[in-house]
């Protein structure tokens, strides 16, 4: 699809009422526990609390952005309640967040002022405590903007920058930090792609995949305008790129045209793929290793007119869960055979739809609404919990996040890792069945 296209298409969205504008929206989205690295302990039995990385709203609490937590377990008395809310002085545009390998503290960061935060979720897991901000990212990396993944390695936090700070275009790169917040190093990304968005990595293949969107000059900027803008339209990436993971050494650039947003492996090991959505052109594309050992894409689903902003998988890599932001949907597709995906069911989640997660046994899904605070549409916050029973989605909870602020990223916590827990219960840890020693 070509960038007129593409404009075109987008503004046709906008004009036939998809997208409801009154004074912005959104458009980019990531983490999602069948997801998470595989050097990170996984909370595989019943969760016991949901992390919110929360956009802060004048007026509402202290106006602050925020770590909510959200209480998961059915036998609480506070099911689907939030019960803690750790506020960061000011608002930076919170976007994304992720575990150390320890699963002890969470990196949290914003795409506006690049400030990244710290918090300690092992001490007390009902009530995270914010104890770093690390406010030198852009100094640091010699000039990455927009922290958005964050990714573990052993020791180490591998984040993904959307932009950069000389022009605030899509060139970027990658960035490693010790676990306690010392700059190890930056990688940019090749001059032939030079976009950049999701980080994920198979340990199994020693490879790293990368994919890309769009700087910050566009993510913050009221969509409207952006989609009238046919110069900024074509400022969007249209790449995968494979690494040597031990290396971080680029192998391959793919083609995949319309801002290919999150990655998720196929957790099985003897599965060598992976997926991803395009915000663009509304695709769902599986990123797949060859006979001989190389890789290719190929769009295995039309996802339709809207804009797809986040995807999980299946913890048996059966399905792939599409959520699109304009009409406020989740997408659920079979993708038993990677090469073809059926949609399968459609839940209407509310006006608007933008993170969504799978638990690690494959019978609950969450989701939350709010993407970028220019970009999102007027009305009410939330989170929202479903299940499967009867081979169906059912609705178990809605968490109200109009008094905390704007719901956006979502992580698991569970009391296993908490101070006074003794050996991992059974119930709810085990090491990926990929990860490398430590």
């Amino acid at each position: 699809m070509h960038n007129g296209d593409v404009s075109a298409r987008l503004l046709r969205i906008l004009l036939t009422g998809i997208l409801v504008m009154m004074g912005g929206l959104v458009g980019s989205a990531t983490a999602d526990e069948t997801c998470q690295s595989p050097f990170l302990p996984k909370v595989t039995g019943q969760e016991d609390y949901i992390y919110v990385w929360t956009l802060g709203i004048k007026g509402v609490a202290d106006g602050n952005d925020s770590i909510v937590t959200v209480d998961a377990n059915p036998k609480s008395a506070s099911y689907g309640k939030i019960i803690h809310r750790a506020s960061v002085p000011g608002r930076h545009e919170a976007h994304h967040a992720g575990f150390t390998d320890d699963r002890r503290f969470l990196w949290a960061g914003g795409l506006d002022t690049s400030q990244i935060f710290i918090f300690d979720v092992g001490s007390n897991p009902a009530q995270p405590r914010l104890v770093k901000r690390i406010s030198t990212f852009v100094k640091d990396t010699g000039g990455l903007v927009g922290p958005h993944t964050f990714y573990a390695l052993p020791g180490r936090m591998l984040i993904s920058a959307l932009s950069n700070a000389q022009d605030g275009s899509g060139r970027t790169g990658l960035a490693e930090y010790s676990n306690d917040g010392k700059f190890i190093r930056t990688i940019w990304m090749p001059k032939e792609a030079p976009y950049g968005y999701d980080v994920r990595v198979n340990v199994n293949l020693n490879r790293m995949l990368t994919s890309s969107f769009s700087g910050k000059k566009n993510y913050m900027r009221p969509f409207g305008d952006l989609v009238k803008d046919a110069e900024a339209m074509k400022q969007f990436g249209s790449s995968v790129i494979v690494w040597d993971f031990h290396a971080r050494k680029p192998l391959q650039i793919l083609s995949v045209p319309g801002a290919p947003l999150e990655l998720r492996w196929a957790l099985l090991p003897n599965h060598h793929y992976a997926f991803t959505s395009t915000a663009l052109t509304g695709k769902l594309v599986l990123i797949h290793q060859q006979e001989d050992g190389t890789w290719a894409a190929k769009n295995i689903a039309d996802i339709g007119d809207t804009i797809p902003v986040d995807i999980s998988i299946a913890p048996d890599d059966s399905k792939v869960y599409v959520n699109t932001f304009m009409d406020g949907t989740l997408k659920v597709y079979d993708v038993s055979n990677p090469f073809e995906g059926k949609l399968i069911e459609t839940v209407k989640l509310g006006e608007m739809a933008n993170m969504v997660s799978s638990s690690w046994d494959g019978t609950r899904v969450y989701a939350t609404n709010s993407l970028l605070s220019q970009w999102d549409k007027p009305g009410d916050y939330w989170l929202k919990a479903y299940a499967w029973e009867g081979g169906k989605l059912v609705p178990k909870f809605t968490t109200d996040f109009n008094p905390a602020g704007r719901a956006h990223i979502m992580n698991f916590g569970s009391k296993v890792f908490g101070p006074k827990a003794a050996a991992p219960a059974a119930r709810a840890v085990r090491v990926s069945a990929y990860a490398a020693p430590r």
